[in-house]
């Protein structure tokens, strides 16, 4: 059984979603960001960057979204075999969600840590320019791929999960991405609101009833999100 190392409404979310609609078995095992948990040596024993999440595996902890995900499809056949036909295109998507969009999104996050205050609104004017772009292709990617971005497969599920936080974040900025004007990640959200994973999670980490088509800030049971 794997140990999934998590936080709500954190990356983990992104896993635990691949995880149970898989129906792979594992256990949650709470990061408390309110305390710093992730700073504390044990798990920075785990995940030396002291990121969410790591998942614990027979063969040692892995972290890293895109390595967690990558990691997955090839030993339980989640994605696109090395012979298949289409693993350049699944490869090619799952790194661009990671390394570009993901890593693109994180920046609104936590702009502090990429601009001083006084830039910080030209600079979440200039990322979210960027992010709506990757939407874009992102859209395009998944009419042209609809099986390899699915509700409930590795790239469906993190495309509809940075859906998510791009209508949440900034918390007191203005809204800057409309799911509606992509009718393909909108269709794509509603069906993973209808997978029983969904809600189950959602219920779990506080995201509320329609976490992807209409989301609110989380209200986790236990935990923090920042």
């Amino acid at each position: 059984m794997y140990t999934l190392h998590y936080a709500p409404d954190n990356a983990s979310l992104i896993i635990r979603l691949v995880l149970d609609g898989a129906g792979l078995p594992y256990r949650t095992a709470l990061v408390d960001r309110a305390t710093r948990q992730q700073d504390s040596a044990a798990y920075r024993a785990l995940n030396p960057t002291g990121l969410i999440p790591t998942l614990e595996t027979p063969h040692g902890p892995i972290s890293e979204t895109g390595a967690i995900l990558l990691w997955l499809a090839d030993t339980h056949h989640l994605a696109p075999d090395p012979a298949e036909a289409e693993r350049p295109v699944f490869l090619k998507w799952l790194f661009f969600l990671s390394n570009t969009a993901h890593a693109d999104l994180r920046q609104i996050f936590y702009p502090h840590q990429y601009a001083p205050a006084d830039a910080q609104g030209g600079h979440l004017k200039i990322m979210s320019t960027r992010m709506l772009h990757h939407f874009s292709l992102l859209e395009t990617a998944a009419l042209q791929h609809p099986t390899l971005f699915a509700a409930g497969t590795p790239l469906g599920v993190y495309t509809i999960v940075l859906t998510r936080w791009a209508q949440l974040y900034p918390v007191n900025g203005p809204r800057w991405l409309d799911l509606g004007r992509y009718r393909t990640l909108e269709a794509l959200a509603r069906a993973q609101e209808a997978r029983a994973e969904t809600g189950i999670i959602a219920r779990a980490e506080g995201l509320g009833s329609h976490p992807f088509t209409h989301p609110e800030q989380p209200n986790p049971p236990e935990g923090s999100v920042l």
